[in-house]
């Protein structure tokens, strides 16, 4: 386990949703202040509050990879289809690991039978993150 998949999961002890635990993980990588990225994670925790969308851990996930492969040029986008092949493999590794990417499919809301608790989808999308990244030629340093 990387030292970053580590930090995700002393946020997640802190009181950060799963998303600002990944996300927030990453930020210094990112050459982001952890607050704003905190800030903006805020929302994506609890499958966005409801339990009814995409886990909070993978949005964290998706967010670092757009931070980390973003040209960050708002007058010329370049980027946002690598960034899209990135959060879809994020994704789809997510899903096939775990049987869903749906947060309150993976807390077992309806079903009764928990998928993965939050701490393994947070370890799972920080782990999957990096791998992807490597895969792609854009390592975590």
């Amino acid at each position: 386990m990387s030292s970053r998949v580590e930090k995700a999961l002393e946020n997640h002890k802190k009181g950060y949703n799963c998303c600002q635990a990944v996300a927030c993980a990453y930020a210094d990588v990112a050459d982001m202040d952890e607050n704003l990225v905190f800030a903006a994670g805020e929302g994506f925790g609890a499958g966005m509050g409801g339990m009814q969308c995409t886990c909070g851990a993978i949005s964290g996930a998706c967010m670092v990879a757009g931070l980390l492969n973003s040209s960050r040029d708002t007058g010329k986008p370049v980027t946002k289809g690598d960034t899209y092949r990135l959060t879809k493999a994020i994704t789809r590794a997510f899903q096939e690991k775990n049987g869903s990417v749906i947060c309150k499919d993976l807390k077992g809301v309806d079903t009764n039978q928990v998928l993965r608790s939050c701490d393994g989808c947070i370890e799972d999308a920080a782990e999957i993150l990096e791998t992807i990244l490597e895969l792609a030629g854009k390592p975590i340093k």
